[in-house]
């Protein structure tokens, strides 16, 4: 049987773009969505295993890792966590229901679906490989993002020290800390005003693509990476490491 990744959001920008590499890569796939006719379409087209399950509660998570085991009898070599979204505003105006869905959203379901995964290989002695989703707005303070950047943080914080506990049963447990990637998600940012503003920002003159992210994901999940585990790769054209050069 092939190996096979479970992919969460895998009806967002990132998530489909992963699926698809993958696929190039010989992988089959799990995807799982709060909506299955979200993920219906790509599931058909990749020919793979679609769930519907609400994984930012541990119930779902539990949910979809089942469904995995039932349908391949063997836990998922790899986790793809995706799930996610965002939320650009400042301190003072962002309500507790905007924050809590921010941080269901992006760090509950990644906490109880890798709780599951890692409950899942333990009980059958496998070895595992998950990559989380950060961000770089985790890593260095951008204007708007308070909500969004505790929630990455947490992410952050939930990688270094799952991977630490993990190592010695062989699961590998990453993360990227992307820039900003164009995607459906995204798309209100970008405008004929914002384009060249949002891109000069970057030090390698342009703004991220889902596909920038998804070759890090599939790179970590690969066993091209098996010497690596409890690092946030930043995939951000230099963003949180150097500056751009300015001409005025």
């Amino acid at each position: 049987m092939k190996p096979y990744v479970l992919i969460t959001g895998a009806s967002g920008g990132l998530g489909q773009c992963v699926a698809r590499k993958l696929t190039t890569l010989g992988f089959s796939l799990a995807l799982v969505s709060r909506n299955l006719e979200k993920i219906t379409p790509l599931a058909e087209e990749l020919d793979s295993l679609a769930i519907e399950a609400d994984i930012s509660t541990p119930e779902g998570a539990d949910l979809a890792l089942s469904t995995c085991l039932s349908n391949f009898q063997n836990p998922p070599s790899g986790l793809a966590l995706c799930a996610g979204n965002t939320l650009i505003a400042p301190l003072h105006r962002t309500t507790p229901e905007q924050f809590r869905d921010c941080f269901s959203a992006n760090f509950d379901t990644a906490y109880y679906t890798l709780q599951a995964y890692i409950n899942q290989c333990l009980d059958k002695g496998q070895p595992g490989v998950a990559v989380l989703v950060s961000s770089v707005v985790a890593r260095i303070g951008v204007v708007n993002h308070e909500a969004i950047a505790a929630c990455k943080g947490a992410i952050e914080s939930l990688t270094r020290s799952a991977a630490a506990t993990y190592a010695q049963k062989n699961i590998r447990i990453n993360a990227i800390a992307p820039g900003l990637m164009r995607s459906p998600l995204t798309e209100r940012l970008f405008n004929t005003n914002t384009e060249k503003q949002l891109a000069a920002q970057y030090p390698l003159g342009r703004y991220g693509s889902v596909e920038d992210g998804a070759e890090a994901i599939c790179w970590l999940l690969s066993n091209n990476s098996n010497w690596i585990t409890g690092q946030i790769i930043s995939v951000d054209g230099g963003f949180t490491a150097i500056r751009p050069m300015v001409r005025v």
